[in-house]
């Protein structure tokens, strides 16, 4: 199973990003999938996830300003960041809790996305 992010780079301050993350491999299911980002001297912090039932949860500082969605057909999430800040610059993860043979949870390889003008 592996988990494909793409979408980061250089924002400016009020635009947008758009990530993606694709699973593939031999999913039996999935369950949620998320975004995690870790910034500069932070620790890593849960940003917004989605369950299979359409539920989806934000972190209080992306409230209003970004929207998870989730496409099932494709096994992959997104994340729709508008109004970019620069405490928004980080190293985003996805994951993605799915069982195969066993359940568990499976974590992108990371992509940078830096706020700045």
């Amino acid at each position: 199973v592996q988990l494909q992010a793409s979408g980061g780079g250089l924002g400016q301050p009020g635009g947008s990003l758009r990530l993606s993350c694709a699973a593939s491999g031999s999913i039996f299911s999935i369950n949620a999938m998320g975004w995690y980002r870790q910034g500069p001297g932070k620790q890593r912090e849960l940003v917004a996830s989605t369950t299979s039932g359409g539920s989806t949860n934000y972190a209080d500082s992306v409230k209003g300003r970004f929207t998870i969605s989730r496409d099932n057909a494709k096994n992959t999430v997104y994340l729709q960041m508008n109004s970019l800040k620069p405490e928004d610059t980080a190293v985003y993860y996805c994951y993605a809790l799915l069982r195969t043979t066993y359940y568990g949870r499976y974590w992108g390889q990371g992509t940078l996305v830096t706020v700045s003008s």
